[in-house]
């Protein structure tokens, strides 16, 4: 069963102007992914899918380069149209998606979510963070009723799938034209692992939780 890793990178982000090699700490964000997907066991090739080489600069040599279209680029480009053109040029059985925007992964968080698509039966596996609170949706209450409000501790919780992880089949992308199959394994990690950096305000405050980090040693 061949496993293949990707980090789709563009380097002309909008929100966030040149986000991925912006500095976290003393390193490149790109550095963080790419040393947590390089520590992940049970992968067998690993990739960079980007249009501009630059990025070489950064890469360790235990991930590869993958040149993608720049046409893939666009702000308008869905991610089902990245992930078709990754798998057209790179075959696998399993296929491991990550970004660069999630920069505390916990390498065993990928590895625990792969054992499950691989040996438990689960077509896919995603990384989701719990929201305990009370939530709206589409102007209605989403898990509670507004006539018997409930302890914060007896809400029902409500999963928000992060940008963290994404492990499938191949067949789940080919023929459900999708990253999450019918039977897939929700991985819940906590708020500091879900952090994701798209805007100003996110990286200001994932330098906050680097600089915790390194001061707790988890670095």
């Amino acid at each position: 069963m061949k496993v293949v890793a990707y980090i789709p990178i563009k380097l002309n982000n909008q929100r966030l102007p040149g986000k991925n090699l912006l500095p976290l700490g003393d390193r490149p964000v790109c550095d963080f992914i790419f040393n947590i997907i390089s520590a992940v066991k049970g992968i067998d090739e690993r990739y960079i899918f980007c249009s501009d080489d630059a990025i070489k600069e950064y890469m360790p040599s235990t991930i590869r380069f993958l040149n993608r279209d720049p046409s893939l680029d666009g702000n308008q480009v869905k991610t089902m149209e990245i992930i078709h053109s990754f798998i057209e040029k790179v075959d696998a059985d399993i296929y491991v998606l990550t970004h660069v925007t999630s920069p505390f992964l916990k390498p065993e968080s990928i590895e625990m979510a792969l054992h499950k698509v691989m040996y438990e039966g689960y077509d896919s596996a995603f990384c989701v963070e719990r929201t305990q609170s009370l939530c709206w949706f589409r102007g209605k209450p989403l898990n509670y009723d507004l006539a018997d409000i409930p302890r914060t501790q007896d809400i029902d919780p409500v999963f928000v799938e992060t940008n963290g992880f994404y492990i499938f089949k191949k067949e789940v992308a080919v023929q459900q034209n999708c990253r999450i199959g019918k039977n897939p394994y929700i991985f819940e990690i906590d708020r500091l692992e879900a952090a994701d950096i798209d805007t100003p305000d996110d990286y200001r405050f994932a330098q906050q939780i680097e600089k915790y980090l390194k001061e707790r040693g988890a670095q």
